[in-house]
């Protein structure tokens, strides 16, 4: 096909898209430049927004590295200040509710029926039943004090920058004293509670749900991937919670469910792969890829605050 003679503007103005012929470097500056107005430009710049931002969220709501330091870094960045309005990216978690039940089904499915099954015969000591009550005691104070400090809680680049340093610190820590002795078999109810509280500071931007309550879990002496099974698991319930409330929000304020939709989706498709390959890695790998990348991303995000690139 011939192309000589279109203006690519015109493209832009018929299909909400633009042709250069310069490369993936020049496709990258072109989609900086038109972020701007990327709600103003059309339907297909704001699909094409929303699957990016859904994409970032599903890989970093699973992996300890936060999704809120990811997703203002990438908004703020390239300008998508209209697509990826805070109850956008909250709604469009909910592809990462549903990629983790589904791919913990089967588990969520044996703690609740074998849970009933220790209730009808009050046995107490069953594993599904300690698991069940763990993961409940362990949702309930993240879920308070989140509720109660919902609308104070600072949300700046320098308050990510320093969580995520904080974090990486931290991380390390429990990579190097954890013992990493203990199996899912042996979780207690105590564990609940404590992997709960180190819910908590996910509460803090940048701090990372799934960072946090895998780095309690080490502490705790949890083998890699049973402390990223149960933080799955124990998340499951506030994620679902959080998402729930922040939709509402969504629905009434978006002009088209398209971009929606198509960061649901988006998210549903990354999340569940994330789940998947952090699994799998942990498996014959520890968690100090982690560590670096949130230490670099952090001591970057300052010097990018200090020197008025990012606010």
């Amino acid at each position: 096909m011939n192309w000589s003679g279109i203006n690519p503007a015109s493209l832009w103005d018929a299909y909400g898209w633009t042709i250069y012929p310069g490369g993936g470097d020049t496709f990258l500056a072109v989609v900086a430049e038109q972020a701007d107005g990327v709600s103003k430009a059309g339907l297909l710049p704001s699909i094409f927004a929303a699957i990016v931002l859904g994409l970032v969220q599903g890989i970093t709501e699973f992996l300890p590295i936060s999704s809120t330091a990811h997703l203002l870094v990438f908004t703020r960045v390239l300008g998508w200040a209209d697509v990826g309005q805070k109850y956008f990216v909250d709604a469009i978690q909910f592809g990462s509710v549903i990629a983790v039940v589904l791919y913990f089904w089967t588990d969520i499915k044996q703690i609740l029926t074998g849970s009933l099954r220790a209730w009808q015969s009050r046995d107490w000591q069953s594993e599904d039943w300690k698991l069940l009550v763990g993961i409940t005691v362990g949702t309930l104070p993240a879920l308070i004090v989140g509720f109660l400090l919902k609308d104070v809680l600072p949300e700046s680049a320098l308050v990510i920058a320093g969580m995520s340093i904080v974090m990486s610190l931290l991380l390390a820590l429990a990579e190097q004293i954890g013992s990493r002795k203990r199996g899912f078999e042996s979780l207690q109810i105590r564990d609940g509670i404590l992997v709960g509280l180190g819910q908590m500071i996910a509460l803090l931007p940048g701090a990372s749900r799934s960072g946090s309550t895998l780095t309690a879990a080490l502490f705790l002496g949890l083998e890699r991937q049973t402390a990223a099974r149960f933080s799955f698991l124990l998340g499951i319930p506030t994620l679902t919670i959080a998402t729930l409330y922040q939709a509402r929000k969504a629905l009434g304020n978006i002009d088209s469910l398209l971009p929606l939709l198509a960061g649901i989706v988006s998210t549903f498709i990354f999340s569940y792969l994330a789940i998947a390959l952090l699994l799998r890695y942990l498996q014959r790998h520890n968690t100090w890829v982690f560590v670096w990348y949130r230490l670099a991303f952090g001591v970057a995000l300052l010097v990018a605050v200090t020197r008025g690139a990012l606010s």
